[in-house]
């Protein structure tokens, strides 16, 4: 039988892989693997802010990270810059002063490499409580937004003449990054967020003939790769965040060669290929 603390890890792990399965496909169809490390940098300001002001650790991470989302479409519409230029700002900046403030509070001994690359084995029940709480809910806002996001992933121009409100569910999409990623920051670090998003999504496309249906791999593979990664770190005594990415970048790999059978692009992947 396996200790509590490994079991704990892999309902922690299933849960958060299920929540950012639908969210990276929408990632990878919009192009915004950027974006996703510009919020993912961001968190390591919530985490000084939250030391700084003796805040709750999830919110004060959510609050910057969604403070930076609202920015971001702010200085798009401006159109001062490019997007990723945008991007390049505020991902470093936010993570240059997250480090400037730490440095700044000799009174407080914080383990950066757990932020960083995130501690898996060290969730608590209370914090299988908030991954699969947020993760139900991010979930539910997602099929709740999935023909406007999908409409809008498509043809801005014709989610808009038919009355989706395109910006007003992007708004909400980058929220619902910034719920995941504050969720995601103590299991797989701040570091790796992006790479558990956008892998699981990348290996789908391959078996997927429809969005839905890649959303659903997506999330699958994702939780295999947190089984599969977990039981390689208690194997080989390697570090079990990164041991989950390697994990799913095995998936990748394996669904990249001649054998594998490549699904079929739906409309959203196919505008992505024709851009």
């Amino acid at each position: 039988m396996f200790d509590d603390f490994f079991l704990r890890a892999i309902f922690a792990g299933v849960g958060l892989a299920l929540t950012t399965g639908p969210l990276g496909c929408f990632i990878i169809w919009r192009r915004m693997a950027y974006f996703g490390d510009t919020i993912s940098h961001s968190a390591l300001l919530g985490v000084a802010l939250s030391l700084l002001f003796q805040l709750n650790l999830t919110l004060s991470v959510f609050a910057v990270a969604a403070l930076v989302s609202i920015l971001l479409l702010f200085l798009q519409r401006r159109q001062a810059l490019s997007a990723d230029a945008l991007l390049g700002i505020l991902s470093h900046a936010t993570l240059a002063i997250g480090l400037v403030i730490v440095a700044f509070m000799s009174w407080v001994r914080i383990d950066l490499i757990a932020f960083l690359f995130g501690d898996i084995l060290a969730v608590s029940q209370s914090d299988i409580l908030v991954i699969w709480g947020g993760g139900i809910f991010v979930l539910a806002a997602i099929a709740w937004l999935w023909r406007p996001l999908l409409a809008s992933t498509v043809n801005p121009e014709l989610a808009e003449a038919e009355g989706l409100r395109p910006e007003r569910a992007k708004l909400i999409f980058m929220l619902l990054m910034a719920v995941v990623i504050a969720i995601a920051m103590k299991i797989v670090g701040i570091l790796l967020i992006t790479a558990l998003l956008i892998i699981p999504a990348a290996t789908a496309r391959r078996f997927a003939a429809t969005p839905e249906t890649m959303a659903i791999f997506a999330s699958l593979l994702g939780a295999v790769a947190v089984v599969g990664g977990l039981f390689g770190s208690l194997r080989y005594d390697t570090p079990s965040g990164p041991s989950i990415v390697v994990a799913a970048l095995i998936l990748f790999i394996f669904s990249l060669l001649p054998l594998v059978r490549r699904g079929v692009a739906p409309a959203a992947q196919q505008r992505g290929q024709s851009s």
